[in-house]
């Protein structure tokens, strides 16, 4: 009788440590069968998935509250990295600091910027307290309980007080109860698909840029509506050379799909460069 094979946990790569809110996404997509690999900076992200070290990587693309994450942005748009799934995560902001703190000790609250600016409400209500940028969430956690400083606090997910030791001053410090953050599933070209167990309606990510004329970004979205095609997202970036802009954009169809498919032969037609990103599934609560 053969022992049965175990199937190779997927290697993710995400932005941050270990505990931030990122891992917590990889956990819940993958269905707890992924090995988180933390990176520093999204670039480091982006390298781990290309050079093969990590087969998928998670970026936070948007939140509700704080809007685009403009380097995940850069990083998709920038490199040879594709789309292939998506995840809606709710945000919980915790301010975290130790066992023998309270909140009326604290001074300067770390967190990513991103994070702080999630918690605008809570910092306007406590104006002695500082926020300081950070990298990450849980990587502001691990700094304050490496440090015997009671005034020093950080902004993070509850999961990363509780894997560095910390106790939670604050809870719910996010402006809105409804807060969530958008994650992009991103693999290398030619990459399968990760295993999804459920899905809502396909959609395709699209990176486009336009000539540098009156009209030009008109031209190039008329396509979608001229076949009834929604767009859900566009977002400008600075291109490669001064005063250029490279656009990601997302529309509700497969681009196998024959309204897609023309779609995507006239723009490519419009525009100066077009690169499809990826089809994948639209993130559904189970």
């Amino acid at each position: 009788m053969r022992a049965s094979q175990v199937e190779p946990l997927a290697r993710v790569a995400f932005q941050g440590e270990l505990g931030a809110f990122s891992e917590e996404a990889v956990q819940e997509f993958f269905a707890g069968a992924a090995e988180p690999l933390p990176r520093r900076e999204f670039r480091d992200l982006g390298e781990a998935v290309l050079s093969g070290e990590a087969d998928y990587g998670m970026l936070p693309i948007e939140n509700t509250l704080a809007g685009s994450v403009l380097a995940a942005h850069d990083v998709l748009l920038a490199s040879e990295l594709t789309v292939v799934g998506e995840i809606i995560r709710p945000i919980r902001h915790c301010l975290l600091g130790l066992p023998s703190a309270s909140l009326s000790h604290v001074r300067r609250a770390l967190s990513h910027p991103v994070a702080l600016a999630q918690c605008t409400r809570f910092l306007l209500a406590h104006p002695e307290i500082e926020a300081v940028a950070a990298y990450d969430t849980a990587g502001a956690a691990r700094e304050v309980a490496g440090r015997a400083d009671p005034t020093l606090a950080a902004i993070a997910g509850r999961n990363a007080g509780t894997r560095y030791g910390l106790a939670v001053l604050a809870e719910d410090v996010q402006d809105r109860a409804d807060n969530q953050t958008r994650f992009l599933v991103v693999a290398r070209p030619g990459s399968p698909p990760p295993p999804r167990p459920r899905g809502g309606r396909p959609k395709t990510a699209l990176a486009v840029e336009t000539e540098n004329r009156p009209g030009a970004l008109v031209h190039v979205l008329l396509p979608f509506a001229d076949r009834g095609i929604n767009l859900t997202k566009l977002e400008s970036r600075p291109g490669a050379e001064p005063w250029t802009y490279r656009f990601f954009l997302e529309f509700q169809a497969d681009a196998s799909e024959p309204a897609a498919q023309s779609a995507l032969e006239e723009i490519g037609r419009r525009a100066a460069r077009v690169r499809v990103l990826g089809s994948f599934p639209s993130w559904e609560e189970a």
